[in-house]
């Protein structure tokens, strides 16, 4: 039977943690050597999803928890980046190359990091392993999950106010069950907001991450300016890096981009778009990873589902962009949703 251990409600909030802009490629590790996986811990390693640091949403979240782990513990980290075209088998070697070196935690960023997770744990019981967006058995994993769908239906209802041809577009990087939990939250909450009267067009970039459809801004870009042929003036993503096409092509067409997992209005590397960023469905991993942290450092490890809610402010909604309180009745509508959602009057589907 899985463990399930209490969330620790650590304040957390994406918003609040500096993001380093910075280039994607190679492994970046502060580790000067390490230990055979003895009794010294390194201190906190996090694997990148595909994309790797640099997209300025998801990955750049899990680093800015690190960075915010490593300035309060004063220990060694490690960030290791994926390889094009990589297997299981890759991604099982590169866990379990930082749990031998002492690492603690070690944190697979992404649900591809399944399969390796599964197998590395068992052969590294004295090392607390974590994993973002998937769940995973065994006594020292803690399963990092989200209530994606949550913040998602806040972005429906800041779509659904904001819209003036009553189109809105989805943007979906793979074709799969989290991503599906993206759409479904945001349709909801165009459709509760709108009363059915906004109409929302949707398209996903690939069937599968191998496709590229994480990782291809070029992709994402098109895909925006399809649906912004068809009026859509509000487009949402989640697309990781892929997400860049979608806000540089709402931008040009002057119409409002929704970002996702970190606040990409404060993104430096899209600040020439920035005013066409209305406001982003925030994910905090990087308080997910700096709460695992935190409870190694404090010698009681987490395990378990660990989910990240709107109850612990795991998900939201920014506010950063001037933009947003200007728009009639947006602010109050968003306020009121999630109250509900929080509350449980409104219960935002998954699918």
């Amino acid at each position: 039977m899985r463990r399930i251990s209490k969330l620790t409600r650590v304040a957390v909030g994406v918003a609040s943690i500096a993001l380093a802009s910075t280039a994607c490629g190679g492994t970046s590790s502060e580790n000067g050597g390490g230990s055979d996986g003895g009794d010294k811990n390194l201190g906190l390693a996090i694997a990148y999803d595909i994309g790797g640091k640099g997209d300025q949403s998801f990955n750049d979240a899990a680093y800015a928890g690190l960075q915010k782990a490593q300035k309060e513990f004063g220990y060694k980290t490690a960030d290791i980046e994926p390889t094009e075209g990589e297997t299981d088998a890759d991604k099982e070697q590169r866990l379990a190359s930082l749990a031998k070196q002492g690492y603690n935690p070690v944190i697979g960023v992404g649900f591809a990091y399944g399969p390796a997770m599964e197998a590395v744990a068992k052969k590294y019981p004295k090392t607390t392993f974590g994993i973002v967006d998937s769940v995973v058995e065994g006594e020292n994993v803690a399963s990092l999950v989200f209530a994606e769908e949550q913040a998602s239906y806040l972005a429906g209802v800041a779509a659904a106010k904001a819209t003036k041809t009553n189109t809105v577009g989805f943007v979906g990087g793979v074709d799969i069950p989290l991503i599906h939990k993206f759409e479904a939250g945001y349709k909801q909450g165009v459709q509760d907001t709108s009363g059915g009267k906004v109409k929302v067009v949707s398209q996903y970039l690939t069937q599968t991450a191998e496709e590229g459809g994480f990782s291809s801004p070029d992709k994402g870009k098109a895909a925006a300016e399809g649906q912004i042929e068809k009026k859509a003036d509000v487009v949402y993503q989640a697309a990781g890096l892929s997400g860049q096409g979608v806000i540089e092509a709402a931008a040009k067409a002057k119409v409002w981009a929704i970002g996702v997992d970190s606040d990409q209005y404060k993104q430096a590397a899209l600040a020439s778009y920035k005013n066409y960023i209305l406001t982003s469905a925030l994910k905090d991993v990087g308080g997910a990873v700096y709460t695992l942290a935190k409870s190694v450092e404090d010698g009681k490890p987490l395990t378990g589902t660990q989910t990240f809610d709107l109850k612990v402010n795991g998900v939201g909604l920014s506010e950063s962009n001037p933009e947003f309180a200007k728009i009639a009745g947006l602010s109050d509508a968003v306020a009121k949703a999630k109250e509900g959602i929080i509350d449980g009057s409104i219960k935002v589907k998954t699918e």
